[in-house]
């Protein structure tokens, strides 16, 4: 639970609201013990004959116990008693039952005896208090839930932005997905749960034991009865529901990820007729969450049939004591039966709510193991803005390793301002690492990298991305125009945004698209082909006009003629920007200053592809099986 109150305190403006929450919480409870003090008074039909002649509670009234009572009652002598007579003599009685001189001094001060439009009046009156106290309450908490929800969505999203990519190789996206949409409003409704029952419960239990205390300490006494009785079978079944539902809210980011799959892999599904293979996996997990869903709801209704029976049996023994043994009057057993299902309810509620609670803990932990990650990518605190590239990229014995294993080693080169060099070499050589580590998508453990003569760690993370263009090998492409895709957030104008498709040999499609610029992209750009989907990454790059330039296996799902476009486009850019290539297809890097031969994360050689042809056997064999290749392909 402290997880929970954490996530309403995690921003400080909740705060006014959480107190505003717990006042009208307050509030309501007030209203409750009225309405159930007016209850009494509505069905007093007058003061017991027991109680006011007899003194000694034993259940009898002696002739003389009338006649020395009577003119004590009968102040004016009218030789009869009334109800306004009998009211106030009981107001003007301190010892005995406090109940009986409470609503006895109210009957007579209010003359609620005779008038009935007096106890109308008083039920409008508690009814109306207790509708607004009820409506505030349930408002205020609901209010107080949905902005906690919002606020973790948004702390959330924020946070993880902020993460290194390789927290992004441990989770999946389903997991994630899953945490910020159904964690978030599991907690939500766990706070709404939490501040109706455990903010209420602790002012409802004090203030209503207290008054049972006060009118009758002795009935009061059968309370502590069920109290042993009510609170085991809540904390034997609240370990249950935590631990189910934490293996329900693990099964259900499993379940998140099978359909994720399914959905982003339904082309290979459909070709390779794979559907029934696809339907067993979700049916494993679908079969798995309903059973733990039902094991949930187990453990989360039996509580209350269990409390309820127990409050039901301390109820009927309040009766019987209090008929029998105490004396008292259908009207006072009204009001203290009230009182104790006052007392006895918001802990039937609280074990009731207590699955949701408990799902909500489990959610917050999650949620939090996310928000307390801490990114070992951080800027420094003297850390500078990279304004411009005015000189070089410089890779100094650089070592990176992932899961144990060294993926580059001891690598060093440099990019000078302007120049276009290549990164060559088999699957798995380490390519598209070196280009990670540029824009610090990861931090090398041994070496450095440096920018115009300074490590990239000392350059704040924006700055330094915003000297780099990024043309990935899967592009990127979110819901939204062809406009938008191509300015990615940044300011624009018409002119600048076809310039850059017409440089990327995008416009030619964009123009042929329905609403050209401002068609919509279907989600990832899926009614695009893959080479159109290229082309609009390319132009982004193309776009922002950043002084480097690094490119993945940027054309790598171009055809030829695309290709050579995009080819003559790169080519058009050399001297002005640098570029940092890195191709299977080796035509894109004809035109490449200075190319770099990596095998097993190692730098085998480096130089012109004239100097590679001569000097690095393995790529004079890559060469040569390429342009081989491309011959064979061309005489077909």
């Amino acid at each position: 639970m402290r997880l929970l109150f954490q996530a309403a305190l995690r921003s400080k403006a909740h705060l006014p609201l959480l107190i505003f929450v717990v006042l009208t919480l307050l509030g309501l409870t007030v209203a409750n013990q009225l309405e159930m003090f007016a209850l009494g008074i509505i069905s007093n039909t007058g003061a017991d004959f027991f109680a006011l002649f007899s003194h000694a509670q034993e259940g009898a009234v002696a002739l003389s116990d009338v006649q020395t009572q009577w003119s004590s009652i009968d102040v004016e002598g009218t030789g009869l008693i009334t109800k306004k007579a009998a009211s106030a003599y009981m107001a003007a009685q301190k010892q005995g039952n406090p109940l009986q001189w409470v609503m006895g001094k109210l009957s007579a001060d209010f003359n609620l005896d005779s008038s009935f439009q007096a106890l109308i009046f008083v039920l409008v009156c508690v009814a109306l208090f207790k509708a607004i106290w009820l409506f505030f309450s349930r408002y205020t908490s609901q209010l107080l839930a949905i902005r906690v929800s919002r606020d973790l969505r948004q702390q959330y999203f924020k946070h993880i932005q902020s993460l290194p990519m390789s927290f992004y190789q441990e989770y999946n996206i389903g997991s994630l997905s899953s945490r910020v949409v159904v964690d978030a409003n599991q907690i939500s409704s766990s706070m709404n749960s939490l501040a109706t029952n455990l903010l209420q419960m602790p002012f409802t239990l004090v203030s209503t034991l207290s008054l049972c205390f006060y009118l009758s300490w002795k009935l009061s006494l059968v309370i502590f009865i069920g109290v042993p009785l009510i609170i085991l079978p809540i904390i034997v079944l609240a370990k249950r529901v935590k631990r189910v539902s934490r293996q329900l809210q693990t099964n259900q980011e499993k379940f998140a990820s099978v359909l994720i799959d399914f959905l982003a892999g339904i082309q290979t599904v459909k070709i390779f007729s794979m559907e029934p293979f696809s339907l067993k996996k979700y049916q494993e997990q679908n079969e798995k969450m309903a059973m733990l869903e039902a094991k949930n709801a187990k453990y989360g209704l039996l509580t209350r049939p269990i409390l309820h029976m127990i409050t039901t049996f301390c109820l009927a023994s309040v009766v019987i004591v209090g008929l029998h043994t105490l004396h008292m009057t259908m009207s006072q057993l009204i009001v203290f039966c009230g009182l104790l299902h006052l007392l006895y309810e918001p802990v039937k509620k609280f074990a009731e709510e207590n699955t949701n609670i408990q799902r909500g803990i489990v959610a917050a932990e999650r949620m939090f193991d996310v928000l307390h990650l801490k990114s070992h990518i951080e800027d420094q605190p003297q850390a500078i803005e990279l304004s411009n590239f005015s000189q070089a990229i410089e890779f100094d014995h650089v070592w990176f390793r992932y899961e144990g294993e060294w993926i580059l080693k001891d690598v060093s080169f440099t990019v000078r301002k302007g120049e276009t060099v290549a990164i060559v070499g088999p699957t798995g050589a380490g390519k598209s690492t070196i280009v990670q580590l540029i824009p610090r998508l990861f931090d090398v453990q041994k070496g450095d990298i440096k920018i115009d003569g300074r490590s990239v760690s000392a350059y704040t993370q924006k700055s330094l991305r915003q000297q780099i263009a990024f043309v990935a090998q899967k592009p990127f492409l979110f819901y939204d125009t062809v406009l938008a895709n191509i300015s990615y957030g940044c300011e624009h104008t018409e002119e600048d945004i076809e310039r850059a498709a017409k440089r990327a040999n995008a416009d030619e499609f964009i123009e042929r698209l329905p609403q050209k610029y401002n068609t919509m992209l279907a989600e990832g750009g899926q009614n695009l082909s893959g080479g159109q989907q290229q082309r609009l990454a390319i132009a982004r790059a193309l776009f922002k006009n950043a002084p480097v330039l690094i490119l993945d296996e940027a054309t790598s799902s171009l055809d030829a003629l695309s290709e050579l476009k995009i080819k003559q486009a790169i080519t058009g850019l050399h001297g002005e920007i640098t570029q940092i290539i890195i191709a299977h297809r080796l035509t894109t890097i004809e035109h490449a200053d200075r190319i770099i031969y990596l095998e097993r994360g190692e730098k085998i050689a480096e130089g012109t592809r004239e100097e590679l042809l001569v000097s690095c056997p393995q790529f004079r064999l890559m060469w040569e099986t390429h342009f081989q290749t491309m011959e064979d392909l061309a005489t077909i």
